[in-house]
């Protein structure tokens, strides 16, 4: 070949780097970001990249960007967004199951054009289990597409996913070592993909409502294990059945002058658990709080009792609930269990003697004690070291007393403080990092920090819980890996490997071209994870377009998409997320999400040549 690279020392080292890589990321002897780590540590030592070059990846746009969504979906999750988001695909469902199924991936993948991938599947992971506590749907039949399609809403902006995060700084960097005459690249806005994004996002939809959704019907024979719905849990162990009513006491009810106490000891009455009155909404109210005309009880009973209870004293039952709907959130109450340690102040006292919903803001509901188990009239059971507490409570109250060490709790609840008060002013400064980003004349990190920093100043999350909030993983497996990239295309690596698969392509039509690298690409990322994938590809893209004279920015995005087609291993995050959850087994993604990752290649590329 005339004019052809010879491959030199550091192409030669940047390929051992890259095998290396592979390696480490395949074999997982150590972790991703520890691996990432020490590649750039080696990059350091061989000096591929320049010292003054070498951690820009920390202070990059990509890695900016990335901090700054994570933030903001802590400051959404924190108000309580998603048990919004919940009732929204309730809604546009019906109820009906092939709905249900859209409507969770039409709600949730259209968030992922804003948010990071995992930390979506993460939000919305106790939203689905809750639509199928609701529903009686399996779970099963919910996550995988819910899932699916939160990978592809991440290819509508560029912040939905890391490969589309990486792909500006990516193309800014190939600005360096383009042969002189070709047209340098610009950051691509926000949206630029958008209309790609879109067709492959109702791909997936339309994928699951006519195809993918009935092949997940064939195993409703499992028992899932559904995060959250603790209540089936409590009924099989405790006993405790019912639903959560909400009921008005009327003009003239029996109830009305009755103490909580005193209207629990009626016959077929339910458990109550909150209350609404002219001071106030309280969960677990004390039991000589007096009911009057027109309080609200929010009750735990089987529904055949609360109607019979309702008709016989006078109560109103709402079809659904409505004024206690925020305090029965899964966000910020629900049922726990506590085991009593030796020591407690409890030890030797009645749970009525220690006014547990007076004191505490909890409400007893049954104690177990080896195999005994008491659930009516309790107030009187003396407690012991070792017993377990039933109780059902607010989260913020729970975690305000657990740690007075009395009472150990066992059950997985959230401990964070819940600010549904807060709720405006997080949409509030959501919508303005995207709006500044998308009409703005600022960067896009500076755009979305201002977002999150507005979440920060109006206290819709503090400093603390927004560090915690960040994925120092994520950080730094892409921060490291970002002087990979640019090693491989500084060195000249990638124009050497583009110039030998040129080779064998020489003579493809550009369309033939595009879709080998989408598959490449997508086998890559199932190899080293959708950063390395993209670190590797977009400089080989770019080499190879200009080898074929062809538009070096489609296939660039052509296989920073591909580096997000990933439906068939666990190293993509979203599958290891939903795997457990759903009872998923290797087949069923490989059944399911062969064809979608087909279909994902075709019109990816489809797309890119019609749009760029």
């Amino acid at each position: 070949m005339d004019g052809a690279l010879t491959l030199s020392f550091d192409m030669a080292l940047v390929l051992v780097i890259l095998g290396l890589t592979v390696v480490l990321f395949v074999r997982e002897w150590v972790s991703a970001d520890v691996a990432a780590l020490a590649i750039l540590v080696v990059l350091g030592l061989t000096q591929l990249v320049p010292a003054s070059r070498l951690f820009d990846g920390f202070a990059s746009n990509a890695v900016m960007s990335v901090l700054a969504v994570m933030v903001l979906g802590a400051g959404l999750d924190r108000t309580g967004v998603m048990g919004h988001a919940a009732n929204l695909v309730l809604k546009l469902s019906q109820g009906e199951e092939q709905r249900l199924i859209v409507a969770l991936a039409l709600v949730a993948g259209t968030t992922s054009a804003f948010m990071q991938n995992p930390a979506v599947v993460a939000l919305f992971l106790p939203v689905a289990s809750r639509i199928a506590a609701r529903t009686g749907y399996p779970l099963t039949r919910l996550l995988m597409p819910m899932g699916f399609c939160v990978v592809l809403g991440g290819t509508m902006s560029m912040v939905g996913n890391s490969p589309m995060i990486l792909l500006n700084d990516l193309l800014l960097a190939a600005n360096r070592n383009l042969p002189s005459g070709a047209e340098s690249f610009r950051t691509l806005p926000l949206f630029a993909v958008l209309p790609v994004g879109l067709a492959l996002f109702m791909t997936g939809v339309f994928y699951f409502r006519f195809w993918g959704g009935s092949q997940l019907q064939a195993q409703d024979d499992r028992q899932p294990v559904t995060p959250g719905t603790t209540e089936s849990y409590f009924e099989q162990v405790y006993g405790i059945r019912g639903e959560v009513v909400e009921l008005t006491v009327e003009a003239g009810s029996a109830l009305v002058g009755l103490n909580i106490h005193e209207a629990e000891a009626l016959p077929g009455a339910p458990l109550i658990l909150a209350i609404k009155d002219n001071q106030g909404v309280r969960v677990a109210p004390p039991g000589d709080q007096l009911l009057a005309q027109s309080t609200v009880i929010g009750g735990l009973a089987p529904v055949a009792a609360v109607e019979s209870f309702a008709a016989a004293h006078g109560l109103a039952r709402a079809p659904q609930l409505r004024q206690l709907e925020e305090v029965f959130n899964p966000a910020r109450s629900g049922i726990s269990e506590a085991v009593i340690p030796p020591g407690s102040r409890f030890v030797g006292k009645s749970i009525g003697e220690l006014r547990l919903r007076k004191r505490y803001g909890i409400s007893p509901l049954a104690l177990t004690r080896g195999e005994d188990m008491y659930r009516e009239d309790i107030r009187r059971v003396t407690i012991q070291a070792g017993d377990c507490l039933v109780f059902h409570s607010g989260w913020p109250e729970l975690a305000e007393h657990a740690h007075e060490k009395d009472f150990v709790v066992v059950t997985d609840y959230p401990q964070d403080e819940q600010r549904p008060h807060k709720l405006w002013y997080a949409v509030t400064f959501f919508a303005l990092a995207y709006g500044l980003a998308l009409v703005g004349h600022m960067s896009m990190p500076v755009a979305l920090l201002a977002g999150a920093v507005g979440m920060l100043l109006t206290g819709v999350i503090s400093m603390e819980e927004a560090y915690k909030a960040i994925s120092w993983k994520t950080i730094f497996v892409l921060a490291c890996l970002i002087p990979l990239g640019a090693a491989v295309d500084s060195s000249g690596t990638a124009a050497w490997l583009s110039q030998w698969a040129f080779v064998y392509l020489e003579g493809w039509p550009i369309w033939l071209l595009q879709f080998a690298v989408a598959i490449l690409s997508a086998l890559t990322a199932m190899a080293i994870s959708q950063i390395g994938a993209t670190v590797l590809m977009v400089p080989m893209a770019i080499n190879l377009a200009l080898a074929a004279n062809a538009s070096p920015l489609e296939f660039a995005l052509i296989a920073a998409l591909g580096a997000s087609n990933n439906f068939l291993t666990a190293s993509n995050a979203v599958n290891s997320l939903i795997s457990g959850p759903g009872s998923y087994r290797q087949r069923d993604f490989l059944r399911i999400g062969l064809p979608l990752t087909l279909l994902f290649a075709v019109v990816s590329v489809a797309m890119v040549g019609w749009v760029f």
